[in-house]
C-alpha cells in the first residue's frame, strides 16, 4: 500500500501491544500509521499467560469472549526437590469480570488483533517498512521509513510511538538509557502437543539443578522452560534430541509434537522516561519483565489503555498536550513494582544451589503455615495493585469503595430500555463518563458543564440496584446483576467520573456532582 506522508500517529511495531494500540486509537477515530519491519507475524514461543487486567484491556479494544482460545488456570504450584509441593497461588474465579489467570496462544491473539484493524478506516498498516530515523519539533515528528519495497519515505506525524521491542530502535534514538538487569542465565522454551498425560495448571518444578516451569496451553499445547547448565549452549539444547531427552518423563516413551523451540535470556530493565516530547514507548520498549509472573504482555497492554485515550483525546482537541506526560508517571512506577515481584519470584523459581533452595523453599512452607501470610501468596495479595500514585485524577479519597488513580469495578449490567446484558465497560462506552449510581448523575449540572463535558467527550449513565425502576431518569440506565457496584462497594447516592481506562478520575455524592465534572476537565485542562 502507498504510505501516506502526513498522520496523526506513527505507530512503530506491529506486535501484540502495537497492535492493541492500533485498535484502539481506531475505535477513537485517530489517523494512525502502523508499520512493521516484518511481513509476518512472529512464530517463537513468547507470551503465554494473561490475566483479568489484559483480558479487561483487551475488552476495551474489541477483543470478547471466545474471540481467542484460552484455558483458565485454576492454581499455580510450586514444587521443590527437598520439600514437595510448598507453596500455591489461588488463581481460579473471575475479577471484572475476567478469569483472574488464562494461557492463550499468541499469534493467534496477533492475528485477530490485526484483522480488527480492518474494521477502522483511519488505521493504515504498512508490513515490511521500517523506521530510519526521526526528528521532532514543536510542529511534530518528521520520520524517515524504507517501505516494503526498499523505497525512502518521509512522514510526518503529530505523535511517534515505539512498539518495537526490547531492542527498540525508537528508544535508541531517543538516547534514553535502559536500566536494569540482565540474567547470565539461558532458559530453553518448549511448546509441544499430543502429550499422553494433560495438566490442568502450571506449576513450578523449583530444582536448582533444572528450574522448569511447566503449563497447559490451548490447542493441546503444553509449555515448558528449562534453565541451561553451565557449559550447555543454544546450539546444543535446541536440537532435537535434546529437546525429546527433557520432555522424556512427560512424553512416557510416547511420540509428541514439537511444535517450538527457541533459547531466550531475560531481562529486567526499565527506560528512563517513557515519553521524550512527541515521542513515546510502549510495552517491551519501555520495560522488560521476567517471566516468572507471567506479567510481560500485561504490563504493555496497561500502557495501551493508558496512553490510547490520551493521545486521541489530544489529538482531536478534548484535552491540551498538559495531559500527556501523566502516561510515563502513572504507568512507570507500576512497571517497576511488577519487574520487582517478577525478579522476587525468580529467586523462588531458580535458587543457585541445593542450599539456597532448601532454605528458601523451607521458609516458604513454614510461612505457608501462618494464615495471614499465607493469604499474601495463595491469594495473590503480594501483586501490586494497579492504582497511580500522581496522575490524571482528583488527590483524596471519598469513600470505602472506590479509589482515585484505581480502576472503576466491572460487573455484569442489563439496560432497561431493551433488557440487553453485557460487561458494564462496555455499557460505559469509549469516552469519559459521569457514572451515578442509584441516581441521575445530569439531572443536577448547570447546562454549561453539561455542555462542557459532552465537549470534551463526556457522557453521563446511571447504575441502578437490580429491580429498581427508571424513575424519570434523563441518561441511559442500567441495571447492576451482579451487585459489581453495590454497597459497601459504591455508597447509595454515589457519583464518578470516569476516564476511557476506567480509572476513577474524582468521585463524590450527588450534591458534589458540578465539582466533579470541574475538577474532572481541568485535569484534562479542557476547562
Amino acid at each position: 500500500m502507498n504510505l501516506p506522508n502526513q498522520t496523526d500517529v506513527l505507530l512503530v511495531g506491529l506486535g501484540p501491544v502495537g497492535a492493541a494500540l492500533a485498535n484502539l486509537l481506531g475505535q477513537y477515530g485517530v489517523q494512525v500509521l502502523a508499520i512493521d519491519k516484518a511481513n509476518d507475524i512472529f512464530k517463537a514461543p513468547r507470551a503465554i499467560a494473561l490475566d483479568n487486567e489484559a483480558l479487561r484491556v483487551l475488552q476495551m479494544c474489541g477483543i470478547h469472549d471466545g474471540d481467542i482460545d484460552t484455558i483458565a488456570i485454576p492454581e499455580v504450584r510450586m514444587h521443590s526437590p527437598h520439600f514437595g509441593f510448598y507453596s500455591r497461588a489461588n488463581t481460579a474465579g473471575a475479577v471484572d469480570g475476567h478469569p483472574k489467570l488464562v494461557t492463550f496462544y499468541q499469534p493467534q491473539l496477533e492475528q485477530v488483533l490485526r484483522e480488527r484493524l480492518a474494521a477502522h478506516a483511519t488505521v493504515h498498516v504498512a508490513l515490511g517498512a521500517s523506521l530510519q530515523g526521526f526528528e521532532q519539533d514543536a510542529s511534530g515528528v518528521r520520520a524517515q521509513i524504507s517501505d516494503a519495497s526498499g523505497t525512502p519515505r518521509d512522514v510526518h506525524a503529530k505523535y511517534i510511538v515505539g512498539a518495537d521491542g526490547a531492542n527498540s530502535l525508537v528508544r535508541s534514538l531517543l538516547g534514553l538509557d535502559f536500566k536494569g538487569k540482565t540474567y547470565a542465565e539461558d532458559w530453553l522454551v518448549v511448546d509441544a502437543k499430543r502429550l499422553p498425560q494433560a495438566i490442568d495448571h502450571v506449576e513450578f518444578i523449583c530444582d536448582p539443578q533444572r528450574p522448569t516451569p511447566h503449563m497447559v496451553a490451548p490447542g493441546d499445547r503444553q509449555r515448558w522452560e528449562f534453565k541451561l547448565q553451565p557449559g550447555e549452549t543454544r546450539e546444543e539444547m535446541e536440537r532435537p534430541e535434546t529437546v525429546r531427552r527433557l520432555l522424556a518423563p512427560w512424553a512416557q516413551g510416547q511420540e509428541i509434537d514439537i511444535e517450538r523451540v527457541a533459547v531466550y535470556r531475560f531481562h529486567a530493565r526499565v527506560a528512563d522516561t517513557f515519553q521524550v516530547k512527541r515521542a513515546f514507548l510502549v510495552g517491551d520498549a519501555a520495560h522488560i519483565t521476567p517471566p516468572f509472573v507471567g506479567q510481560g504482555l500485561v504490563a504493555g497492554l496497561r500502557d495501551v489503555a493508558n496512553l490510547g485515550w490520551k493521545l486521541a483525546w489530544v489529538v482531536q482537541g478534548r484535552a491540551q498536550e498538559a495531559l500527556l506526560p501523566t502516561y510515563s508517571r502513572e504507568r512507570q512506577p507500576h512497571a517497576r513494582e511488577m519487574i520487582q515481584l517478577a525478579q522476587w519470584m525468580g529467586r523462588l523459581v531458580m535458587p543457585g544451589n541445593s542450599m539456597q533452595a532448601w532454605l528458601t523453599h523451607g521458609m516458604m512452607k513454614t510461612l505457608s503455615s501462618i494464615p495471614r501470610i499465607k493469604n499474601l501468596f495463595e491469594n495473590l495479595e503480594i501483586k501490586p495493585a494497579n492504582r497511580f500514585k500522581t496522575g490524571c485524577f482528583a488527590p483524596g479519597k471519598a469513600c470505602a469503595g472506590l479509589i482515585r488513580g484505581g480502576q472503576l469495578p466491572q460487573g455484569w449490567v442489563r439496560a432497561l430500555h431493551d433488557r440487553e446484558h453485557m460487561l458494564s465497560d462496555d455499557a460505559l462506552g469509549q469516552g469519559l463518563v459521569l457514572v451515578g449510581f442509584g441516581v441521575d448523575p445530569a439531572a443536577s449540572l448547570p447546562q454549561d458543564v453539561r455542555n462542557k463535558w459532552r465537549q470534551a467527550g463526556g457522557q453521563f449513565l446511571r447504575i441502578a440496584p437490580r429491580g429498581q425502576p427508571a424513575n424519570e431518569a434523563t441518561v441511559p440506565t442500567w441495571e447492576d446483576l451482579d451487585n459489581s457496584f453495590g454497597s459497601p462497594k459504591v455508597p447509595a447516592g454515589w457519583v464518578a467520573a470516569v476516564r476511557p481506562d476506567r480509572v476513577v478520575m474524582a468521585d463524590g455524592p450527588l450534591a458534589s456532582t458540578t465539582q466533579l465534572a470541574q475538577q474532572s476537565l481541568a485535569l484534562l485542562c479542557a476547562t
